[in-house]
């Protein structure tokens, strides 16, 4: 009875603390009520092992092994056709139950042993499930690094072609974790052409804004393949989903079931579902300002003496941005001191970098989802540009920070850009 005790005041501490926090961790977001109704539904205690069938009406038809699906066939039926309307997309496959397990899947579809795939090393922004370290070393796939332009913070086109013609990886990746900027998808199609490589754009970072029409869409720029996972600028739950043209989609389904995935946690297809049907409505107003809210919270850092990359460029044009710190105590100290005043985000590893420089690396990462999906404005932005300061450039004590931290969240638990609820975003929702 004592780790029951103790497990469930766990469980309400972490939603009064995160609930008096300021979230700036870019892979993260709240869900709405609604998604969190539909994530502990009766799905999340069944199975519904299976391959697709024909389809009736416009909705996907499944060749179920286990009974008992008649309702959940018709969620995850709806999830496929509300992605594939969302994102322009011919196909979608909401199995994979992580970004790197949908970016797996695709792999072992369309690459064999010994492969190459290129991608971005991790210094410059790419996500380790792009390298042999990951995903790709799984299944035997040798990294191709792009070249890697450090000023605008993009592939240098230019300079990867010559290793590209050489090298002839099989999968060109793009996408990345560090992500400021959209990449270019149309120039290296050209590329892809010449080699008979796929380009596969993983999208997990920006796939809200792709849904608001705020990215670029990379299936209508030249990808071949969309891959993603389901809870950063998108807010819904946990879990991953692809989306490609029809030629695909056989290897595709065929590599994500039976070949890796066998149960697909059916509470988060349901909870996906809920969060499509808010994207279609409210995806564009919330893309737009978690934008402008990127945006302002850069320009009031660099105001204030942060070194924010790419002013040049307006900082960003996605949720992110991205602060070399190296010269106020190192990624490691700000992120950790910014922790002790309820401000949280994480160090980053900048372009110039190296891996051994992972436990102290010279930046930060910010990122603007969740305070934008509690309601937060550009003015806000300044007054947390203002908190970040205290602590990283005048170094005053986190725990005086703190106190004015706890009182500026309190205006800020409700979840907007969804559906009306008296839930709140961090409130815990107890049935004991």
């Amino acid at each position: 009875m004592d780790y029951y005790r103790e497990l469930f005041g766990l469980i309400e501490e972490q939603h009064k603390w995160r609930g008096s926090c300021i979230n700036l961790i870019a892979s993260e977001n709240v869900t709405s009520p609604a998604v969190r109704e539909a994530i502990i539904s009766d799905f999340g205690h069944r199975y519904a092992e299976g391959l697709l069938g024909g389809k009736s009406n416009g909705l996907q038809l499944f060749d179920r092994f286990y009974q008992g699906t008649r309702y959940f066939d018709k969620v995850e039926a709806i999830a496929m056709k509300l992605a594939e309307d969302l994102f322009e997309a011919e196909h979608a496959n909401v199995v994979p139950v992580s970004g790197a397990i949908a970016n797996l899947t695709v792999y072992n579809a369309l690459t064999h042993y010994g492969d190459k795939i290129s991608g971005l090393r991790v210094e410059a922004g790419g996500h380790i499930s792009h390298t042999h370290v990951s995903c790709a070393g799984v299944i035997g796939l040798k990294d191709v690094p792009y070249a890697f332009d450090e000023k605008e913070m993009n592939v240098d086109v230019d300079r990867s072609r010559k290793i590209l013609l050489k090298e002839k990886p099989r999968i060109m990746m793009l996408g990345a974790s560090v992500f400021l900027f959209p990449h270019p998808i149309r120039e290296l199609r050209e590329i892809a052409d010449e080699i008979d490589a796929r380009i596969v754009y993983d999208g997990a970072h920006v796939l809200g804004l792709i849904a608001g029409r705020r990215f670029q869409n990379p299936l209508r720029e030249g990808a071949d393949v969309f891959t993603t996972s389901t809870h950063k600028t998108f807010p819904g739950p946990q879990g991953g989903m692809i989306l490609c043209r029809n030629e695909l989609a056989d290897k595709i389904d065929n590599s994500a079931f039976p070949g890796l995935t066998s149960n697909h946690h059916l509470h988060h297809v349901a909870g996906l579902a809920v969060a499509l049907v808010e994207m279609q409505k409210f995806g564009r107003e919330y893309a737009d300002q978690i934008i402008r809210n990127s945006k302002a919270l850069a320009e009031a850092m660099y105001e204030l003496g942060f070194r924010v990359l790419c002013e040049h460029k307006g900082f960003t044009k996605s949720h992110q941005v991205l602060v070399d710190v190296s010269g106020i105590g190192g990624g490691d100290r700000v992120a950790n001191d910014c922790e002790k005043a309820n401000i949280i985000l994480n160090k980053n590893l900048l372009p110039w970098d190296s891996l051994k420089d992972t436990g102290n690396p010279s930046g930060i990462r910010i990122g603007v989802p969740e305070v934008t999906h509690i309601g937060m404005k550009e003015s806000e932005m300044k007054e947390i540009a203002e908190f970040l300061k205290r602590v990283a450039i005048d170094k005053e004590k986190p725990e005086k920070v703190r106190e004015d931290v706890i009182e500026f969240m309190k205006d800020y638990h409700k979840v907007h850009y969804c559906f009306e609820s008296k839930i709140g975003a961090y409130e815990s929702i107890r049935f004991r």
